[in-house]
């Protein structure tokens, strides 16, 4: 980056005295054209025709015409062998249409023909190559441009300043998109709305929101006032940011200046609302928005349903359509997939299915989402063969089931105890292209551990590092816990120590696993010993690491050291858990432990 910037500096600030840079160039010019040749070209440019009005009508016009790289090239060529030459105007409309299809590649290669034909750039063809380096993220080229606009005489722009900053944000350069508007600024350029936007996105994009919010206030002290889409942009960062109360703090300034929220705002405060669970404040939005008079839009209606759905308010969510279909306005895909899911998480399976028949009737395609949904409502109710009728009904709708469907279904069938249905589904998976991924192996594999099939499930994890799967503590965790359970502490010592060695660290869920099962196995030394590396291995115990520890001790009767180890959970501002409690409970009343010991526990607990 600092050769970037030393490339900016060489060509804003290293000039001779007759202004032009004496450095930093890197895209290869041509030497100054001679006052022969200048007047040659100009002739050729502009020699008067007697179609001539005509003659540049209809080139207009077929420039605006042209819609794909052919066109633009074959128009460009014809062009080039035109006398007299159209002017550089013409040239750079047409290579303005090209890259505003995005073909900047094609912008440059033509630019360089132009060099070579003697056509010589203005300032906006050099402000139209420019973007189209910045665009491919070739900010080295896109200086030297700059030193060409100086070399020409001609002086940078806004257009210039609000390119090259766009173009350092691009490559997230934000302290270089900073130094160019500070650089630009002392050249006596001046910054106009679609620079600070440029700004303001750029920072807001990179999680940069103070920035953002400095630069805002900026605008507010300069005559180039920040307008609705400023506002909206750093509302919308506050809210992605969590921070829903600075966002509305954001919106009453904008209000008291006079600047009125528009349907974009309320839909960004009442996503970020509904994020943080807050669904009294976006009702309270969605409420003081239609008092304004704006309209809500479907995007809205869908935040809503999708916010009180989670929050177990499905009658409420199901009102919500019903305001829209009333207010004329159709839920989509989305609206009605939220209402589906919410039905499912309340085992409400008849009522999402009705949900997903109006979805159709009304006009919304069948969708791989909306299946998905359902297939996973029955498997979480155990309704397994009316989620695989579902999958097996789905090519008749031309959609083809993905890996969330087989993962969905192989965990259903694994949660019944049919994993021979399950391994089948995974050979089906592949068969049809399907590749599964390491959650749909940790399916299949918590299914065939807790069934008890540890020979099969070590069967497939081989499978797994044969065929170079990336393996993960999640998978080492299913497999350490089903060793445990089956008593098979040996092995599941050599998957712990495995992990390690393959630079997969075990987390808090691996060692509470494994000092469960080591204290399972009366093996309490191991356990303390365990637990004292875990924190040495900057891995601090939870709650949950702390009762199963606890519990453990007393189970193998070392009621002393639960107690230390109590006092040290509480000391950490854990409390007991309902088993821990009811094991200290029972040995007060057996006379084995202090009765002062009980308030204390029952009272964290």
């Amino acid at each position: 980056m600092e050769r970037i910037y030393s490339q900016m500096r060489c060509v804003l600030l290293k000039r001779d005295g007759n202004g032009i840079p004496l450095g930093g160039i890197i895209f290869s010019s041509p030497p100054p054209p001679s006052p022969l040749s200048l007047n040659f070209i100009a002739q050729t440019h502009s020699q008067a025709s007697p179609n001539k009005d005509r003659t540049v009508v209809n080139r207009n016009k077929a420039i605006d015409d042209v819609n794909s790289v052919e066109d633009a090239l074959s128009m460009f060529h014809s062009m080039l062998r035109m006398r007299p030459l159209p002017s550089v105007v013409r040239f750079t409309q047409l290579l303005g249409n090209l890259s505003r299809m995005k073909h900047y590649s094609a912008v440059i290669s033509l630019s360089k023909q132009m060099d070579v034909a003697g056509i010589v750039p203005d300032a906006y063809s050099l402000n139209l190559l420019i973007n189209c380096f910045c665009c491919m993220k070739h900010m080295p080229f896109s200086l030297s441009v700059l030193a060409k606009i100086f070399k020409f005489g001609y002086e940078p722009n806004t257009v210039t300043l609000t390119t090259l900053v766009k173009g350092f944000l691009l490559e997230s350069n934000i302290d270089e998109a900073k130094d160019c508007y500070g650089k630009m600024i002392e050249e006596g350029c001046k910054p106009n709305l679609i620079t600070y936007s440029t700004l303001l996105n750029g920072f807001c994009k990179m999680g940069n929101t103070a920035a953002a919010i400095q630069l805002l206030r900026n605008m507010e002290k300069s005559t180039c006032k920040p307008n609705i889409v400023a506002y909206n942009t750093v509302i919308d960062s506050l809210c992605k940011d969590g921070l829903i109360a600075d966002a509305l703090e954001l919106l009453s300034a904008m209000i008291r200046k006079a600047i009125l929220p528009d349907v974009v705002t309320y839909n960004t405060l009442i996503h970020g609302a509904s994020m943080l669970g807050q669904w009294r404040e976006a009702i309270r939005l969605f409420n003081e928005m239609v008092a304004q008079k704006i309209t809500p839009n479907v995007q809205i209606f869908s935040v809503l349903v999708d916010m009180l759905g989670k929050e177990g308010m499905v009658v409420e969510a199901q009102r919500v359509i019903d305001i829209m279909i009333r207010r004329g306005i159709k839920p989509n895909m989305v609206t009605y997939c939220s209402l589906m899911d919410s039905y499912c998480m309340q085992g409400k399976i008849e009522d999402a299915r009705k949900v997903f028949v109006m979805m159709i009737d009304n006009g919304c395609a069948s969708n791989l989402y909306g299946y998905n949904i359902l297939i996973n409502g029955y498997c979480k109710n155990k309704r397994i063969d009316e989620a695989l009728i579902l999958f097996e009904e789905m090519p008749s709708k031309g959609l083809t089931p993905d890996v969330v469907t087989y993962c969905t279904l192989i965990g259903g069938l694994s949660s019944i105890g049919r994993t021979r249905d399950a391994q089948e589904l995974l050979l089906e998976m592949r068969t049809h292209g399907e590749v599964p991924n390491c959650q749909t192996y940790a399916t299949l594999l918590n299914g065939l551990c807790k069934n008890g099939q540890l020979e099969e499930a070590m069967t497939l994890f081989r499978d797994m590092e044969e065929n170079q799967l990336e393996l993960d503590i999640v998978i080492y965790n299913i497999l350490i816990e089903g060793m445990c359970k089956a008593r098979n502490l040996a092995a599941a010592k050599e998957l712990f120590l495995e992990s390690s060695s393959k630079g997969i660290q075990p987390n808090v869920r691996t060692y509470t696993i494994m000092m469960n099962g080591l204290l399972d196995g009366g093996l309490v030394c191991e356990a303390i010993n365990l637990f004292r590396e875990m924190e040495e291995n900057g891995c601090p115990p939870n709650s949950c690491t702390y009762n199963i520890m606890i519990q453990g001790l007393v189970l193998n009767r070392k009621i002393s050291r639960a107690v230390e180890y109590t006092d040290e959970m509480l000391g950490k501002g854990f409390s007991a858990d309902a088993s821990t409690a009811e094991l200290f409970v029972h040995l007060i009343s057996n006379g084995e432990l202090d009765t002062s010991l009980q308030p204390l526990i029952l009272s964290d607990s």
